[in-house]
């Protein structure tokens, strides 16, 4: 009797041994299981900037003449570029923002109207420039705005001489005009900083949010096919946007010619598209050159990404203050993580989605 007593007890106890080892490989298997549809777990970070980084942003004024265009280096690796109208022909001018950047050449840098002032400042942007107009030279000083000018730190020869305060140079290439051939970079324009003891530091949030995920575009309401999209500044200036679906940017074109970066030596290519028009009109007394955007106020415009186009819009309460764009809802714009161009098109002028 004892013996079967024990013969019970070492089954029973095989049993359990044998239960605790199959729901332990149980768990086990689960635990290594690999997620259904290949399904991709891993936390989605932003990569065009650090949305924690406190880094001032750097402001570069950039041609966009015909000659300059063949000079273009830097611009792609920009996280934000404003084009806005510079003369009453229609040529244009960039403003090129870039945070927590080590881009080694950017340009060629011209000198600031007034407004590209306001952009300056609703980024707190510390701003590069060659030169600059009469009221811009005004504003500069009354605004108190940070900057650091080719005119006083820049050098007419290929190589910036750094003990000599020279954060700019010159290319030597005879066949651009020299006007068209100032260049800099992010770390001769960070050692001017440091020189010119610039606060480095900002608690001015960026101007948009960016979704590490698709933003849905396409199933907004009233959204369009966005595969080719035409920017009409004047004979003197008109850009093409075509979208390639494989790489989901848009490809930039000037005037019927693919935009080349020479620092790339590859096309240019946006991410999102943000435009809209403002009335301009030729500064009194300034025969055809500088002029003015009525940029204060609000409006409608178009936010273009991934193929698709929507209506947004925008807000700008006074020159200093950011500019707020919204969804027709009243919802807040949110960006697809990638490089941004907001074209600022005069009023009246073509705008082609197709």
């Amino acid at each position: 009797m004892k013996f079967k007593k024990r013969v019970v007890i070492i089954l029973v106890a095989v049993l359990f041994l044998l239960l605790i080892g199959g729901t332990f490989f149980t768990l086990r298997n689960k635990k290594e299981e690999k997620p259904k549809n290949n399904i991709d777990d891993t936390p989605k970070v932003v990569t065009i900037i650090n949305e924690e980084s406190k880094s001032r942003p750097i402001a570069f004024t950039i041609d966009n003449s015909d000659e300059a265009r063949l000079l273009h280096s830097g611009l792609q690796k920009a996280y934000l570029v404003y084009e806005m109208i510079n003369y009453a022909d229609g040529r244009t001018r960039f403003l090129a923002m870039y945070k927590d950047s080590d881009t080694s050449k950017i340009g060629p840098i011209r000198s600031v109207r007034h407004y590209h002032l306001d952009y300056v400042l609703e980024n707190d942007a510390i701003l590069a420039h060659w030169g600059e107009s009469t009221i811009a030279n005004t504003n500069l000083a009354k605004l108190k705005i940070s900057h650091i000018d080719g005119m006083a730190y820049g050098s007419n020869k290929e190589l910036a001489n750094i003990e000599n305060n020279r954060y700019f140079w010159t290319a030597q290439n005879s066949d651009v005009n020299i006007s068209h051939r100032r260049f800099s970079n992010i770390e001769l324009i960070n050692k001017g900083i440091d020189k010119l003891k610039i606060d480095k530091e900002t608690d001015t949030k960026n101007l948009f949010k960016y979704s590490a995920t698709s933003v849905p575009v396409s199933s907004i309401a009233n959204s369009s096919t966005a595969n080719k999209v035409d920017i009409y500044f004047s004979n003197s200036n008109y850009a093409t946007y075509e979208y390639d679906k494989d790489n989901k940017v848009y490809k930039r074109s000037v005037k019927g010619k693919a935009h080349i970066d020479n620092l790339t030596n590859e096309q240019i290519t946006v991410k999102n598209i943000i435009t809209y028009k403002v009335k301009n009109y030729t500064i009194e007394g300034d025969p055809n050159i500088l002029q003015e955007l009525e940029n204060v106020g609000k409006g409608e415009g178009y936010y273009i990404t991934e193929g698709y186009a929507v209506k947004i819009n925008w807000q700008k309460e006074c020159h200093s203050c950011q500019t707020k764009y919204t969804y027709a809802d009243g919802s807040e714009l949110i960006l697809n993580d990638g490089n941004t161009f907001i074209e600022i098109m005069p009023k009246g002028k073509e705008l082609k989605i197709s």
